[in-house]
């Protein structure tokens, strides 16, 4: 019985060309995980908020959403607790147009970084409140409940 050997066969040039391409897609479409902060509102007194989409959870018309505040001066909490920035978890009431505090935290630098300065977990009855209009607290209710 003879023995044979089948020549290589050499793949084309395209086949080269659709490999590469689609591994410089995916790696070009993979992005970081950290969160993505969205401007919401940006106030007169250099307060920036931000609000991070991908946090909102939505259970019929209770919507909950983290949002950060960023302060352009050094504020003060408590016993001289020095803060720049805030993230908070709210929760909001889409039909009876209010919302809750649910927890939030101070930050020692802007955007949410640096060291925790302060911590409420609001373990205790966070008590409504009733959107105030053209107030920071009505906006975040707008993109919380998909109001304009």
């Amino acid at each position: 019985m003879p023995f044979s050997i089948r020549p290589r066969r050499r793949l084309s040039l395209a086949y080269f060309l659709g490999f590469w391409l689609l591994m410089t897609l995916l790696v070009l479409s993979t992005g970081p995980a950290d969160a993505e902060w969205v401007l919401v509102h940006k106030g007169k007194d250099g307060m920036i908020v931000y609000v991070n989409p991908d946090t909102i959870r939505r259970k019929v018309e209770m919507v909950t959403m983290w949002a950060l505040l960023d302060f352009k001066t050094v504020e003060t909490f408590g016993d001289n607790q020095l803060f720049l920035s805030t993230k908070e978890k709210i929760e909001y009431d889409c039909d009876g147009e209010r919302g809750r505090l649910l927890t939030f935290t101070h930050f020692s630098d802007h955007m949410g970084t640096g060291k925790a300065v302060y911590t409420d977990e609001g373990k205790g009855e966070v008590k409504w409140q009733p959107g105030e209009p053209k107030s920071v607290g009505q906006t975040l209710w707008n993109v919380a409940c998909g109001k304009k």
